[in-house]
């Protein structure tokens, strides 16, 4: 009888999620994207330029939700732990990835805990300078830091941030070790950088772009295999054009939902995210930012699990041999 009892519980649990499924998005229930880290950054940029690109797709209204904390593991662990009825999914960097290295304790499996739902954009990064520094192209640079290794400052936004992962790699590609400063935040490190207070920065295009065009910092390079085609970049050579054979960073974004949700509601959310990433209005913003929108086979929810279990690898002896965690 008990066992019975318990069959019954799991049919109806069957049903309920079916009926859910089926009337996905439900009617007057907005759709919100956890983005892991304070508002007004360049993943808050992509989550809402994305919000507005969903909608009508997706048949709902898609706001956006700012839950910041601990490298972004805070929000994350918040959408592992949501309802499995598609209305709470989460837009993540390549933080996903670098979590498992950097964090000794973490509240959630990586490839376990989520529905992978399709990547979203690749965005490159910049290495940029003070307005002062005495360099003007990368060679000048490098030879500069060579020079004056034991005082170059190299800032960052934080522990994990996108600017510290790009630091960590480019002292490994110059095998050169800079004094590194740690920031709350792009801003900070930012301000600091065009006051002098700090030598080097690689960031995001999405929060270097309007500085270089603006000329209060000075740009060296970008991190992707081929130049970019932002009007404020494209004269940007690449590091790996500029010696650093095969130094590519690349900051990417993905979407998640918790592990359980159902298979047609994921569907109905990448069918979306698809219809999206086509939309004229998402690329031109994109572009605008210097990020670079999916459209390789990474918008399938398979390939993107795949790459993100890559980039976890790729990832993880960098971070161990620079002997950086947190608690």
């Amino acid at each position: 009888m008990k066992k019975l009892f318990t069959l019954s519980l799991l049919a109806v649990a069957a049903l309920s999620s079916g009926v859910h499924a089926a009337d996905f998005p439900i009617k007057d229930k907005p759709v919100t994207i956890v983005v892991p880290f304070t508002a007004g950054g360049p993943t808050d940029r992509v989550a809402r330029d994305l919000a507005e690109a969903l909608r009508k797709p997706l048949g709902a209204n898609v706001v956006v939700e700012n839950v910041a904390g601990a490298g972004g593991t805070i929000g994350a662990n918040k959408v592992a732990k949501a309802p499995q009825d598609g209305h709470t999914i989460l837009l993540h960097h390549i933080g996903m990835a670098t979590s498992p290295a950097l964090y000794r304790k973490m509240p959630y499996n990586t490839l376990e805990d989520f529905e992978y739902l399709g990547m979203v954009n690749d965005v490159p990064m910049t290495l940029i300078g003070r307005p002062t520094l005495p360099a003007n192209n990368y060679k000048e640079l490098a030879a500069w830091i060579a020079q004056n290794k034991n005082s170059v400052n190299l800032g960052n936004a934080g522990l994990g941030a996108a600017s510290h992962l790009c630091g960590l790699l480019f002292q490994s590609a110059i095998k050169i070790d800079m004094t590194t400063v740690p920031y709350k935040g792009t801003a900070p490190a930012m301000n600091d950088l065009m006051g002098g207070q700090i030598d080097l920065l690689c960031d995001q295009t999405t929060n270097t772009t309007s500085q270089i065009e603006g000329k209060t910092v000075k740009a060296f390079a970008v991190t992707s295999l081929k130049r970019l085609t932002t009007p404020a970049l494209k004269n940007l050579p690449t590091l790996d054009e500029s010696g650093l054979k095969g130094f590519e960073v690349s900051i990417w974004h993905g979407l998640y939902a918790p592990k359980g949700t159902p298979a047609d509601v994921t569907a109905k959310i990448n069918k979306a995210l698809k219809v999206a990433l086509k939309d004229p209005e998402f690329n031109k913003k994109q572009q605008g930012l210097g990020a670079i929108v999916v459209t390789d086979k990474r918008s399938d929810a398979a390939e993107h699990k795949k790459f993100v279990a890559s980039e976890i690898a790729k990832w993880g002896p960098v971070i161990q041999a620079a002997g950086v965690y947190a608690d």
